[in-house]
């Protein structure tokens, strides 16, 4: 049965509003009272996908019986920010640490510093260079931005133009992703593939860098949007200077505007992943290593293209409502 958008909003933010509730709870909780601090890239309450992925920290934790904590930055380009709070983190000494990395590079002295601290340490979603950590559980991004451009394929034919919108370019998750996209196109000489646009987390961002480069390029005839904020901000832009729909645009994530622009037409296509999985795999795995056991160095929790054909089905209604139902 459909599941209409106006049927899960109110279910969706009273989620959201519990989650938030929660978040403040567990963030006011005494250091010595917790065993795990989860440090995602940001903890901005209008990006679902980090809502969902704490969601299944949540669910993780009361089905093991683990103590969590909660701390993040206001925005995915609060590098320093998030430093400070793995520094931070080390000094509480909980059983383990699970980081979302906003760098590839500069979170890895301090990642190194928390390990030797004997901290357990799991890393979700963004990765860090030489693989520092017990774990890396996320979707496979460089597969994810193939993904994207197959499914880019069978909306453009022919010669066109292309250009990326994305996210944090120091992010594990947006250079394979950027990957994936360019490697795909990149052996066809009939496209060409603009410089991407980095909006450092911010939707507004993506949405002015959209629309300069609509001004600028008429002979685009698709964008790839790379996650939730920036897929967002290019949709807000084609919705103005594009009536017509003439330019394809395929995205990210799953959030109730990247539903309402695929039934608007907007958007053809997003690729979602899965991060109540996420967060839930990561505070399992992280008691597990902590205790001793060995477990999977990386762990792919996959991912589905969602378009307004195959939008409400059953389980593609499951990862598109993740509130509903868990």
């Amino acid at each position: 049965m459909k599941i209409r958008v106006s049927a899960v909003v109110i279910m969706l933010a009273a989620a959201v509003i519990l989650i938030t509730g929660f978040l403040v709870f567990a963030n006011q909780l005494g250091a010595k009272n917790n065993s795990i601090i989860v440090i995602p890239k940001t903890i901005d309450p209008h990006v679902e996908f980090w809502q969902v992925l704490n969601q299944g920290v949540f669910a993780a934790a009361k089905e093991y019986n683990a103590e969590i904590k909660i701390v993040g930055t206001a925005s995915e380009s609060q590098i320093e920010e998030q430093i400070k709070l793995v520094e931070q983190a080390i000094v509480e000494k909980p059983k383990a640490i699970i980081l979302a990395a906003t760098d590839y590079n500069r979170l890895v002295p301090v990642a190194r510093r928390a390990i030797d601290a004997g901290i357990t340490l799991i890393t979700v979603d963004s990765g860090l260079a030489g693989g520092v950590s017990e774990s890396f559980i996320a979707t496979d991004n460089y597969a994810a931005g193939r993904k994207a451009v197959e499914t880019m394929k069978g909306y453009v034919q022919g010669p066109a133009t292309y250009a990326i919108v994305s996210f944090v370019k120091t992010s594990t998750t947006q250079m394979d992703r950027e990957n994936g996209v360019r490697d795909s196109l990149n052996s066809d000489a009939s496209v060409k593939l603009l410089d991407s646009l980095y909006s450092n987390g911010s939707e507004d961002k993506a949405y002015e860098q959209t629309m300069e480069l609509l001004r600028e390029h008429s002979e685009i005839k698709g964008i790839f949007g790379l996650n939730e904020v920036s897929t967002i901000g290019a949709g807000r832009a084609l919705k103005e200077m594009d009536p017509g729909r003439t330019i394809k645009l395929v995205g990210f994530d799953s959030s109730m505007n990247e539903i309402s622009f695929l039934e608007a037409g907007i958007l053809q296509a997003t690729v979602v992943q899965k991060p109540f999985n996420m967060g839930y795999l990561a505070v399992k795995t992280a008691l597990q290593a902590h205790r001793g056991e060995t477990v999977k160095r990386v762990m792919d929790t996959g991912s589905e293209v969602i378009t307004k054909d195959n939008m409400y089905t059953n389980e593609n209604q499951k990862l598109l409502f993740p509130f509903v139902g868990k």
